[in-house]
């Protein structure tokens, strides 16, 4: 399994969908701007990211991106599959001129190493990953909710006051208590 860049910026923005799970889609542009990731990059992985079913995205006002499933059926090696590809892509067993040896000697070492590796990242869980981000401190802020439709905003009730609102009412109010 290769581990690249996007591999990683891909764990990072579904951890952000992770800790965010409870509070609704969160957007591209939240992540692009809190992990200084391109949005335009984002776009493209959270695109593959759908075509495996690990996100679902909601349009319009309060719109954004969450996880298909809970974060607790989703590990690392289903996001990194789905980014980086098939883990055995590129990995055809090279051979020297009519040779039935590999042409590198320690292939063996690395195909061991890699399924370790893979054996490792399907145990963690998106959820384990959040909690220990909450756990150090990130703070999930307080979205308010996005507001839906158009409606008025009910007016406030008048306020009648007692009092005078002119100099001239005032002169008046003081000349009838007089």
């Amino acid at each position: 399994m290769r581990l690249s860049t996007k591999g990683r910026f891909a764990i990072t923005a579904m951890i952000e969908l992770a800790v965010y799970e409870r509070s609704g889609p969160v957007s591209l542009s939240q992540i692009a701007a809190r992990h200084q990731i391109s949005l335009s990059y984002l776009e493209q992985m959270f695109s593959q990211l759908r075509r495996h079913r690990l996100v679902d995205s909601t349009r319009g006002p309060g719109g954004g991106y969450r996880l298909a499933r809970g974060a607790e059926n989703i590990t690392v090696a289903d996001v990194l599959g789905a980014i980086e590809g098939n883990s055995d892509e590129g990995r055809a067993g090279t051979t020297r001129r009519g040779d039935e040896q590999p042409q590198d000697m320690a292939q063996d070492l690395w195909d061991r190493l890699d399924s370790r590796m893979v054996a490792y990242m399907r145990t963690v869980t998106l959820r384990e990953l959040a909690l220990e981000q909450l756990a150090k401190g990130y703070g999930v802020e307080v979205r308010k909710p996005a507001r839906r439709g158009v409606g008025k905003k009910p007016a406030a009730p008048p306020v009648w006051a007692n009092t005078p609102n002119s100099v001239f009412a005032f002169g008046q109010s003081l000349l009838v208590k007089g």
